[in-house]
């Protein structure tokens, strides 16, 4: 069972990352308790807790999963999907938990299938979605495909994606996303009214018909250097738009590249690296000290 901090013992957590998205899996023989939000906020932070873009617990499964997954990120919020997350969560369950090469994972974002090889995971991520119900975006057209949208006196033209997660693809022809005010801009669309459930928000530069280069600023975490839905749901945007084509689109950010597959009915194939960092073990003090 999970520990809080209002109960007596200790904590072990698996590190890992992938291309820099660092998560922490809790250690368990099956499914845990669920930690209370403040908890993870305390457990996430990077100066006085173990420091994580997030926390990942296994869940009773769901539509004849092997194994289910709840997902929390560092502002104690939950989570439906993450690309990363889930191929670390996978990666895990082989290396620690004696799960078979392919499996599937229940989420609250759906059904996931997952495919562990030495070098990589593979996990298959649904069929992108533009219709406004399926994001959800509150937006009153059949898809929300190159639409405007304004906050604080910007104005942007955005594609709404739903993979089992929500997100807002902003296309730019800047030589360099950096030399704009991505960062200024993200948290302003997370929170837009038109997203009910916030939103993760893209940045995108298209530099071929395979090769788009993008910035993220997740919903719940800010700013991180990669992400594994949001790669899936910029390359989803790129080719329902024409800016890509269909089939491999190797997607760059700032802690490396993820391959995705984008079919012709816009099913989403991701694969990446995931690298394990090791085993931490919270001390009783650090819990003690955050009891209530």
């Amino acid at each position: 069972m999970f520990v809080t901090p209002g109960r007596l013992g200790g904590v072990r957590l698996l590190r890992a990352h992938g291309l820099g998205n660092d998560y922490l899996v809790l250690l368990s023989d099956g499914p845990a308790e669920a930690p209370s939000p403040e908890f993870v906020r305390m457990l996430c932070n990077r100066h006085t807790g173990v420091g994580s873009d997030g926390l990942l617990v296994e869940a009773p499964p769901d539509d004849g999963a092997e194994v289910g997954l709840r997902i929390f990120n560092p502002d104690g919020s939950e989570a439906e999907k993450s690309g990363n997350g889930l191929r670390i969560f996978a990666r895990y369950q082989v290396d620690h938990r004696g799960m078979g090469k392919q499996f599937t994972v229940s989420t609250k974002g759906g059904l996931v299938p997952c495919v562990v090889a030495p070098e990589h995971v593979t996990a298959h991520m649904g069929i992108a979605s533009f219709k406004p119900a399926e994001v959800p975006c509150l937006l009153d057209v059949d898809e929300v495909v190159d639409q405007p949208i304004s906050s604080s006196g910007e104005d942007f033209t955005f594609t709404a994606v739903g993979i089992g997660n929500p997100h807002c693809v902003i296309f730019r022809d800047e030589a360099l996303l950096d030399a704009t005010r991505w960062r200024r801009w993200g948290p302003l669309l997370e929170t837009h009214p038109l997203f009910p459930n916030r939103t993760n928000v893209q940045f995108v530069k298209v530099e071929g018909p395979r090769k788009i280069v993008i910035r993220i600023w997740e919903r719940g975490a800010g700013a991180t250097i990669a992400s594994g839905s949001s790669s899936c749901a910029a390359a989803a945007a790129a080719v329902k738009t024409g800016r890509c084509d269909p089939g491999w689109i190797a997607v760059h950010m700032p802690g490396g590249t993820l391959d995705v597959v984008v079919s012709k009915d816009l099913a989403l194939r991701l694969r990446g690296p995931v690298e394990e960092i090791g085993i931490v073990e919270v001390s009783e003090g650090w819990l003690s000290a955050r009891r209530g």
